[in-house]
Protein backbone atom coordinates (compact mmCIF):
# COMPACT_ATOMS: atom_id res chain seq x y z
CA UNK A 1 0.00 0.00 0.00
CA UNK A 2 2.80 2.40 0.88
CA UNK A 3 4.56 1.67 -2.45
CA UNK A 4 1.35 2.16 -4.40
CA UNK A 5 0.66 5.43 -2.57
CA UNK A 6 4.17 6.66 -3.39
CA UNK A 7 3.77 5.79 -7.08
CA UNK A 8 0.43 7.54 -7.13
CA UNK A 9 1.97 10.65 -5.60
CA UNK A 10 4.79 10.69 -8.18
CA UNK A 11 2.32 10.33 -11.06
CA UNK A 12 0.22 13.13 -9.59
CA UNK A 13 3.18 15.48 -9.26
CA UNK A 14 4.29 14.79 -12.83
CA UNK A 15 0.91 15.04 -14.50
CA UNK A 16 -0.65 17.98 -12.66
CA UNK A 17 1.54 20.72 -14.23
CA UNK A 18 0.87 19.24 -17.68
CA UNK A 19 -2.87 19.22 -17.01
CA UNK A 20 -2.70 22.79 -15.76
CA UNK A 21 -0.75 23.88 -18.85
CA UNK A 22 -3.23 22.11 -21.09
CA UNK A 23 -6.17 23.82 -19.36
CA UNK A 24 -4.46 27.22 -19.61
CA UNK A 25 -3.78 26.78 -23.33
CA UNK A 26 -7.31 25.60 -24.08
CA UNK A 27 -8.72 28.56 -22.14
CA UNK A 28 -6.53 31.01 -24.07
CA UNK A 29 -7.49 29.37 -27.35
CA UNK A 30 -11.16 29.69 -26.49
CA UNK A 31 -10.79 33.38 -25.66
CA UNK A 32 -8.74 34.16 -28.75
CA UNK A 33 -10.59 32.11 -31.36
CA UNK A 34 -14.21 31.79 -30.20
CA UNK A 35 -15.87 35.00 -31.31
CA UNK A 36 -18.58 36.41 -33.53
CA UNK A 37 -17.48 38.61 -36.39
CA UNK A 38 -19.02 42.06 -36.18
CA UNK A 39 -18.63 45.19 -38.23
CA UNK A 40 -18.87 48.86 -37.31
CA UNK A 41 -18.43 50.08 -40.89
CA UNK A 42 -21.59 51.97 -41.78
CA UNK A 43 -22.89 51.12 -45.23
CA UNK A 44 -21.04 47.81 -45.70
CA UNK A 45 -22.96 45.06 -47.52
CA UNK A 46 -23.70 42.57 -44.73
CA UNK A 47 -25.18 39.96 -47.08
CA UNK A 48 -21.70 38.85 -48.18
CA UNK A 49 -20.84 35.46 -46.61
CA UNK A 50 -17.91 35.26 -44.19
CA UNK A 51 -15.53 32.31 -43.85
CA UNK A 52 -12.85 32.47 -41.15
CA UNK A 53 -9.89 30.12 -41.27
CA UNK A 54 -6.24 31.16 -41.12
CA UNK A 55 -5.38 28.24 -43.36
CA UNK A 56 -7.11 30.12 -46.20
CA UNK A 57 -3.98 32.31 -46.36
CA UNK A 58 -1.52 29.40 -46.54
CA UNK A 59 0.71 30.05 -49.55
CA UNK A 60 -0.71 33.53 -50.14
CA UNK A 61 1.77 36.09 -51.45
CA UNK A 62 2.85 39.15 -49.48
CA UNK A 63 2.85 42.40 -51.45
CA UNK A 64 4.77 45.29 -49.89
CA UNK A 65 3.70 48.81 -50.84
CA UNK A 66 4.48 52.32 -49.69
CA UNK A 67 7.97 52.88 -48.34
CA UNK A 68 10.61 50.31 -49.03
CA UNK A 69 11.06 48.11 -45.97
CA UNK A 70 13.55 49.22 -43.34
CA UNK A 71 16.21 46.66 -42.50
CA UNK A 72 14.49 46.02 -39.16
CA UNK A 73 11.18 45.44 -40.96
CA UNK A 74 12.57 43.04 -43.55
CA UNK A 75 14.25 40.98 -40.81
CA UNK A 76 10.89 40.40 -39.11
CA UNK A 77 9.00 39.85 -42.36
CA UNK A 78 11.44 37.23 -43.61
CA UNK A 79 11.46 35.45 -40.25
CA UNK A 80 7.66 35.36 -40.29
CA UNK A 81 7.68 33.94 -43.80
CA UNK A 82 9.93 31.16 -42.51
CA UNK A 83 7.58 30.57 -39.59
CA UNK A 84 4.61 30.28 -41.95
CA UNK A 85 6.55 27.73 -43.99
CA UNK A 86 7.14 25.68 -40.84
CA UNK A 87 3.44 25.66 -39.98
CA UNK A 88 1.68 25.53 -43.34
CA UNK A 89 4.32 23.78 -45.42
CA UNK A 90 3.90 26.40 -48.16
CA UNK A 91 6.18 29.26 -49.10
CA UNK A 92 5.00 32.85 -48.86
CA UNK A 93 6.15 34.67 -52.02
CA UNK A 94 6.97 38.34 -51.48
CA UNK A 95 7.63 41.36 -53.65
CA UNK A 96 7.74 45.15 -53.41
CA UNK A 97 5.13 46.71 -55.70
CA UNK A 98 5.88 50.42 -55.28
CA UNK A 99 3.58 53.09 -53.95
CA UNK A 100 0.20 51.65 -54.91
CA UNK A 101 -1.57 48.43 -53.91
CA UNK A 102 -3.09 48.40 -57.41
CA UNK A 103 0.31 47.09 -58.57
CA UNK A 104 -0.12 43.96 -56.44
CA UNK A 105 -2.58 42.28 -58.77
CA UNK A 106 -5.49 40.12 -57.73
CA UNK A 107 -5.47 36.63 -56.28
CA UNK A 108 -4.49 35.39 -52.83
CA UNK A 109 -2.44 38.39 -51.84
CA UNK A 110 -1.91 40.12 -48.50
CA UNK A 111 -1.10 43.81 -48.89
CA UNK A 112 1.39 45.23 -46.37
CA UNK A 113 1.79 49.01 -46.49
CA UNK A 114 4.82 50.34 -44.63
CA UNK A 115 5.24 53.98 -43.65
CA UNK A 116 7.14 56.27 -41.30
CA UNK A 117 6.03 59.67 -40.15
CA UNK A 118 2.34 60.53 -40.40
CA UNK A 119 -0.05 57.74 -41.47
CA UNK A 120 -0.75 57.83 -45.23
CA UNK A 121 -4.54 57.92 -44.96
CA UNK A 122 -5.01 58.92 -48.59
CA UNK A 123 -3.01 55.89 -49.73
CA UNK A 124 -4.89 53.67 -47.28
CA UNK A 125 -8.19 54.83 -48.76
CA UNK A 126 -6.90 54.20 -52.29
CA UNK A 127 -5.75 50.69 -51.30
CA UNK A 128 -9.13 49.77 -49.84
CA UNK A 129 -11.06 51.21 -52.77
CA UNK A 130 -8.92 49.10 -55.12
CA UNK A 131 -9.46 45.98 -53.00
CA UNK A 132 -13.17 46.75 -52.89
CA UNK A 133 -13.27 46.74 -56.69
CA UNK A 134 -11.17 43.57 -57.10
CA UNK A 135 -12.84 41.41 -54.43
CA UNK A 136 -16.29 43.05 -54.41
CA UNK A 137 -16.08 43.67 -50.67
CA UNK A 138 -19.22 45.75 -50.42
CA UNK A 139 -17.47 48.72 -48.78
CA UNK A 140 -19.07 52.17 -48.93
CA UNK A 141 -18.46 53.56 -52.41
CA UNK A 142 -17.22 56.99 -51.31
CA UNK A 143 -15.70 56.13 -47.98
CA UNK A 144 -12.42 57.62 -46.79
CA UNK A 145 -10.39 55.59 -44.32
CA UNK A 146 -7.95 56.66 -41.63
CA UNK A 147 -5.47 54.87 -39.41
CA UNK A 148 -6.66 54.43 -35.84
CA UNK A 149 -3.31 53.16 -34.53
CA UNK A 150 0.30 52.96 -35.77
CA UNK A 151 -0.31 49.37 -36.85
CA UNK A 152 -3.60 47.92 -38.07
CA UNK A 153 -4.77 44.92 -40.05
CA UNK A 154 -8.12 44.40 -41.71
CA UNK A 155 -9.53 41.37 -43.50
CA UNK A 156 -12.57 41.90 -45.69
CA UNK A 157 -14.74 39.19 -47.18
CA UNK A 158 -16.11 39.76 -50.65
CA UNK A 159 -18.04 38.03 -53.38
CA UNK A 160 -14.76 37.31 -55.18
CA UNK A 161 -12.75 36.17 -52.18
CA UNK A 162 -11.18 37.81 -49.16
CA UNK A 163 -8.70 40.64 -49.02
CA UNK A 164 -6.28 41.37 -46.18
CA UNK A 165 -4.68 44.79 -45.76
CA UNK A 166 -2.01 45.54 -43.15
CA UNK A 167 -0.54 48.99 -42.50
CA UNK A 168 2.37 49.31 -40.09
CA UNK A 169 4.59 52.18 -39.03
CA UNK A 170 8.29 51.41 -39.42
CA UNK A 171 11.50 53.18 -38.34
CA UNK A 172 12.58 56.33 -40.15
CA UNK A 173 16.17 56.21 -38.89
CA UNK A 174 18.90 53.68 -39.55
CA UNK A 175 20.19 53.61 -35.98
CA UNK A 176 17.63 52.45 -33.42
CA UNK A 177 17.73 52.36 -29.64
CA UNK A 178 16.45 49.41 -27.65
CA UNK A 179 13.01 51.00 -27.11
CA UNK A 180 12.49 51.80 -30.78
CA UNK A 181 13.70 48.34 -31.81
CA UNK A 182 11.25 46.65 -29.43
CA UNK A 183 8.35 48.90 -30.45
CA UNK A 184 8.61 48.45 -34.21
CA UNK A 185 9.27 44.74 -33.88
CA UNK A 186 6.26 44.31 -31.59
CA UNK A 187 3.66 46.04 -33.76
CA UNK A 188 4.77 44.35 -36.99
CA UNK A 189 4.80 40.86 -35.49
CA UNK A 190 1.38 41.35 -33.92
CA UNK A 191 -0.32 42.41 -37.16
CA UNK A 192 1.27 39.63 -39.19
CA UNK A 193 0.38 36.97 -36.63
CA UNK A 194 -3.22 38.06 -36.22
CA UNK A 195 -3.74 38.38 -39.97
CA UNK A 196 -2.56 34.84 -40.67
CA UNK A 197 -4.33 33.17 -37.72
CA UNK A 198 -7.45 35.29 -37.05
CA UNK A 199 -6.54 35.30 -33.37
CA UNK A 200 -8.23 38.15 -31.47
CA UNK A 201 -6.98 40.36 -28.63
CA UNK A 202 -7.22 38.86 -25.15
CA UNK A 203 -7.44 41.41 -22.35
CA UNK A 204 -5.25 40.79 -19.31
CA UNK A 205 -6.24 42.99 -16.39
CA UNK A 206 -3.69 41.59 -13.91
CA UNK A 207 -0.63 43.74 -14.56
CA UNK A 208 1.52 41.49 -12.37
CA UNK A 209 0.80 38.33 -14.39
CA UNK A 210 3.36 37.02 -16.86
CA UNK A 211 2.24 37.01 -20.48
CA UNK A 212 1.56 33.71 -22.23
CA UNK A 213 0.56 35.07 -25.63
CA UNK A 214 1.19 37.96 -27.98
CA UNK A 215 -2.61 38.26 -28.15
CA UNK A 216 -2.78 39.22 -24.47
CA UNK A 217 -2.64 42.90 -23.64
CA UNK A 218 -3.22 45.07 -20.62
CA UNK A 219 -5.69 47.87 -21.43
CA UNK A 220 -4.16 51.34 -21.73
CA UNK A 221 -5.42 54.81 -22.59
CA UNK A 222 -2.93 56.19 -25.10
CA UNK A 223 -5.19 58.55 -27.04
CA UNK A 224 -3.39 61.73 -25.99
CA UNK A 225 0.12 60.51 -26.73
CA UNK A 226 1.75 61.03 -30.16
CA UNK A 227 2.57 57.68 -31.78
CA UNK A 228 6.20 58.65 -32.29
CA UNK A 229 6.73 59.71 -28.68
CA UNK A 230 8.86 57.63 -26.37
CA UNK A 231 6.06 57.67 -23.79
CA UNK A 232 3.70 56.04 -26.30
CA UNK A 233 6.30 53.47 -27.35
CA UNK A 234 7.19 52.62 -23.76
CA UNK A 235 3.56 52.17 -22.74
CA UNK A 236 2.68 50.02 -25.75
CA UNK A 237 5.76 47.82 -25.36
CA UNK A 238 4.84 47.17 -21.74
CA UNK A 239 1.22 46.30 -22.59
CA UNK A 240 1.98 42.92 -24.19
CA UNK A 241 4.95 40.74 -25.25
CA UNK A 242 7.27 42.22 -27.86
CA UNK A 243 7.28 38.92 -29.76
CA UNK A 244 5.49 35.62 -30.07
CA UNK A 245 5.18 33.20 -27.15
CA UNK A 246 5.18 29.39 -27.24
CA UNK A 247 1.38 29.44 -27.11
CA UNK A 248 1.24 31.53 -30.29
CA UNK A 249 3.40 29.09 -32.26
CA UNK A 250 1.31 26.26 -30.79
CA UNK A 251 -1.83 27.94 -32.13
CA UNK A 252 -0.29 28.63 -35.52
CA UNK A 253 0.23 24.88 -35.89
CA UNK A 254 -3.33 24.26 -34.68
CA UNK A 255 -4.69 26.64 -37.31
CA UNK A 256 -2.63 24.91 -39.99
CA UNK A 257 -3.62 21.36 -39.00
CA UNK A 258 -7.14 21.39 -37.55
CA UNK A 259 -9.64 19.53 -39.79
CA UNK A 260 -12.41 22.08 -39.28
CA UNK A 261 -14.22 24.33 -41.72
CA UNK A 262 -13.71 27.46 -39.62
CA UNK A 263 -11.44 28.21 -36.67
CA UNK A 264 -14.25 30.01 -34.85
CA UNK A 265 -16.30 26.86 -34.34
CA UNK A 266 -16.26 24.75 -31.13
CA UNK A 267 -14.64 21.85 -32.97
CA UNK A 268 -11.46 23.88 -33.32
CA UNK A 269 -11.13 24.26 -29.55
CA UNK A 270 -11.84 20.53 -29.18
CA UNK A 271 -8.99 19.83 -31.60
CA UNK A 272 -6.61 22.00 -29.54
CA UNK A 273 -7.60 20.13 -26.36
CA UNK A 274 -7.34 16.66 -27.86
CA UNK A 275 -4.03 17.30 -29.65
CA UNK A 276 -2.29 19.38 -27.00
CA UNK A 277 0.80 17.17 -26.67
CA UNK A 278 1.47 16.93 -30.40
CA UNK A 279 0.91 20.65 -30.98
CA UNK A 280 3.14 21.60 -28.06
CA UNK A 281 5.92 19.35 -29.37
CA UNK A 282 5.59 20.93 -32.82
CA UNK A 283 5.76 24.41 -31.33
CA UNK A 284 8.98 23.64 -29.45
CA UNK A 285 10.55 22.07 -32.55
CA UNK A 286 9.63 25.11 -34.63
CA UNK A 287 11.02 27.55 -32.09
CA UNK A 288 14.36 25.72 -32.14
CA UNK A 289 14.98 27.03 -35.67
CA UNK A 290 17.56 29.85 -35.31
CA UNK A 291 16.12 31.64 -38.36
CA UNK A 292 13.03 32.45 -36.30
CA UNK A 293 14.72 33.84 -33.19
CA UNK A 294 13.84 37.47 -34.00
CA UNK A 295 10.13 36.66 -33.69
CA UNK A 296 10.07 35.42 -30.10
CA UNK A 297 9.88 37.05 -26.69
CA UNK A 298 11.94 34.96 -24.24
CA UNK A 299 10.20 36.55 -21.22
CA UNK A 300 6.87 34.84 -21.99
CA UNK A 301 5.61 32.31 -19.45
CA UNK A 302 5.92 28.87 -21.04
Amino acid sequence: MRVLWFLSLVISLVSSPLSADRAAYVDLARRGWSYELRTTMVGRDLSIPVHIHGKDLAGASLCLVGERPHEASITIINAFRSLALHAFGKRMPMRYAGRSAANCGSGRTVVLRLYSGHPPNRDLSADLRWMNKIYQLGLPARGDFAASSPAMAQTFFGRRGQGTHIMVKQPALNELGSLETAFYKSILIEELFQSFTFGMDILLFDRTAAFQSKLQETPLNLHRLPWSSRAFMRALVSSNPTGLCTFDVFMLHAVAEAPVDQTTEPGFIDYVDQNYDQLFARALATMADPQLAALFDPTCRL
